[in-house]
């Protein structure tokens, strides 16, 4: 099995994180990491967004994430777990991840908003 590459976050340039969190699945992913205290198993990601991810559609996205210094990734076994490494792209890029987590907030509900009244003009 090939070794997990973690880059150091001075070594990722703006661009490689701003390319990982423009893909809305990866997005969504990545906030939900985030979101969480404790590691994320990769299987919990397999419905993302009420669609199926395929596995090997959700190893690129991890391995993207990872690769842009977002995440870290620990394999136990035969599964991958995840966290957040927001605190580390904070202290090199502050505000950054905050800035782009609540502009995905906003932008989630705005379209649960028009969701919402499309279906109440049916």
């Amino acid at each position: 099995m090939r070794p997990l590459i973690h880059p150091a976050i001075q070594d990722v340039p703006i661009g490689a994180i701003l390319h990982a969190l423009s893909d809305p699945v990866r997005l969504t992913i990545y906030a939900d990491i985030v979101g969480q205290e404790r590691s994320q198993n990769c299987s919990t990601f397999l419905q993302v967004q009420d669609k199926a991810i395929p596995k090997s559609t959700l190893s690129q996205h991890i391995k993207v994430l990872r690769e842009a210094g977002l995440i870290r990734s620990e394999r136990r076994g035969v599964e991958s777990f995840n966290l957040s490494r927001s605190v580390e792209v904070d202290a090199h890029y502050p505000l950054l991840i905050a800035t782009i987590l609540r502009a995905h907030h906003t932008q989630l509900a705005t379209d649960a908003a028009k969701t919402k009244k499309a279906k109440r003009k049916r």
